[in-house]
């Protein structure tokens, strides 16, 4: 990998963190697309890798700070990572076995069914 390489990768990884920190976004919402479309990853290669960056304890610096001023329900957050954890392991072992093509498409599918929620939640 060369030394442009990582640069941009790491910047793709800044925007990621970055979004993720101000508005709470996975960072798949940010990090899957760049990795498919600017750089030429498959789906399953942009979600593995994307995985793997999450196992790390990318989120604790953001998390920290949503804490310190109270905005973090510990239990709920031990039952979604609990959930999310089982949940990831039986979601990859079936996105592994699915064509390229349909995973992209069901990925994007859900990227504008949740901005249409947004968009129009009137809440």
């Amino acid at each position: 990998m060369n030394p442009s390489q990582i640069i941009f990768k790491g910047l793709i990884g800044l925007v990621g963190g970055v979004l993720s920190g101000l508005l709470g976004l996975g960072g798949a919402i940010v990090i899957i697309p760049a990795l498919v479309m600017l750089l030429g990853f498959s789906q399953q290669m942009a979600q593995g890798t994307a995985l793997v960056m999450m196992v790390l304890p990318v989120g604790a610096l953001a998390a920290w700070q949503y804490y310190q001023q109270g905005f973090v329900e510990i239990k709920t957050a031990l039952i979604l990572a609990a959930m999310f954890f089982i949940g990831g392991y039986f979601g990859a072992k079936f996105a592994t076995h699915i064509p390229q093509e349909s995973l992209k498409k069901g990925f994007a599918v859900v990227l504008v069914l949740i901005a249409a929620k947004i968009w129009f939640n009137t809440k």
